[in-house]
């Protein structure tokens, strides 16, 4: 090979290779860790926490940072410095009060984090506007990011996890965020648990269940101890209407004292007894149990629903804002999704109770609700480890339209076959 081909030849494939590392695509095995800082923002304060990576840490104090040297002989000066990065300022130029908690280390993103609990106080004891001043880390490592999030804000409707609203980036360009927090009003919060309560309900297939078996019997009557059919639509739609405010007087009741701490009982107890109230209603609903029973069941029962309600009130935090409208809008959402389900169905069963297929279509429906009740009662009660019928009824509470139609499918079909059979009859 001549000397001119050789640094041909050379050239070519340095220029290849040079070509390969620019257009490669970053390696991406070790992404940058980056800081989170969480705001939950009530009316006399704000809560959150302040999410650290190691690494960055590590780099920005210049000093070689384990999980046992944070909580140990760390953890004093690196609580200091991170206070020392962090301000509030209210819109009128007044200093708020910023206090650190005790730091754990966590790990988040597979990576270790300290994480510090965060309260931010205003001198008034009124939040309102404020700027977030904050350069931990960032005033050492110029390619660090922190991002701002805001998890709870009951006036702006941010409740839960799936409404939280990043505010911003802090980087090497910005150090100071407006955090906006005397915008709204409650009834934005107030519109944000009433959708709460909508998807509750909407999705848990119990108390949906619960729900459906009060309902069956209620065109009914209780005579002799067997069902009959009520002596007009009227009665009937009258006693619909029992139940379901008999029902929402009830967890009405448990709702508000358990959401202000008068009752206070353990999850596990109140879920098994929830699938129990499913099970006697749906023996109920096969042969009455008493006379206008399913109103009592409904009240009775309807209690200890409301506690399921409580609980679900205080893991997401609701009850951090104006517990009063917290409850009313919540509630609302719970009966407005009452009444779309009765509105759905009981024009059907109301055609359908006057069918003679009725006591057949009732029992099916009954018994299919008594085998899921034993089947979360088995599980709630740690007595079995899953429910083998989760997956049917999650199917069925993702289709309510498909269910209503089907149902008034039947009743359309039964009310055609009867009447045909009436015609003939007439003409005999």
């Amino acid at each position: 090979m001549t000397k001119p081909t050789y640094r041909l030849l050379t050239a070519f494939l340095l220029a290849a290779l040079l070509l390969a590392g620019v257009l490669a695509p970053p390696a991406d095995a070790h992404p940058m860790s980056t800081s989170a800082v969480l705001l939950d923002i009530g009316d006399e304060r704000v809560d959150g926490e302040v999410q650290l990576p190691l690494d960055r840490l590590s780099i920005a104090v210049s000093r070689d940072l384990t999980r046992e040297g944070v909580l140990g002989a760390d953890r004093a000066f690196l609580k200091s410095y991170t206070a020392q990065h962090i301000s509030a300022v209210g819109k009128d130029g007044e200093p708020w009060t910023v206090e650190l908690g005790t730091g754990t280390v966590r790990s988040i993103d597979a990576a270790p984090h300290l994480v510090y609990p965060l309260e931010i106080s205003p001198p008034d004891g009124e939040v309102t506007d404020f700027d977030l001043r904050y350069d931990v880390i960032v005033e050492e490592l110029l390619t660090h990011k922190v991002m701002v999030t805001v998890r709870y804000d009951f006036d702006r409707g941010i409740l839960k996890t799936g409404d939280a609203e990043t505010l911003g980036v802090f980087d090497y360009e910005t150090k100071s965020l407006s955090v906006p927090a005397g915008e709204s009003s409650w009834l934005r919060g107030f519109a944000a648990t009433a959708a709460v309560g909508i998807e509750h309900v909407g999705e848990g297939a119990d108390h949906l269940l619960f729900l459906l078996m009060l309902l069956i019997p209620a065109p009914l009557v209780a005579t002799g101890g067997r069902w009959q059919v009520a002596p007009s639509r009227r009665r009937a739609i009258t006693r619909i209407l029992h139940v379901v405010t008999a029902f929402a007087v009830g967890h009405s009741l448990t709702l508000a004292l358990a959401a202000t701490g008068v009752i206070d009982l353990p999850t596990r107890p109140v879920e098994t007894l929830i699938a129990l109230s499913i099970a006697v209603s749906a023996i109920h609903a096969i042969r009455p149990l008493a006379a206008r029973g399913e109103i009592v069941i409904a009240t009775g029962f309807g209690l200890i629903h409301g506690l399921a309600f409580a609980s679900l009130i205080t893991d997401l935090g609701l009850d951090r804002g104006s517990l009063l409208t917290t409850l009313l809008g919540f509630n609302l959402g719970i009966e407005l999704t009452q009444l779309l389900v009765v509105a759905l169905l009981m024009p059907s069963l109301l055609v359908l109770a006057r069918t003679r297929f009725y006591p057949a279509f009732r029992t099916a429906v009954a018994v299919i609700g008594l085998v899921f009740s034993v089947s979360w009662m088995l599980e709630r009660a740690a007595l079995t480890s899953t429910d083998p019928f989760e997956s049917v009824q999650t199917w069925l509470v993702g289709r309510p339209l498909w269910v209503a139609v089907t149902v008034a499918g039947l009743a359309a079909a039964a009310h055609g076959v009867g009447a045909r059979a009436r015609e003939a009859a007439a003409e005999h």
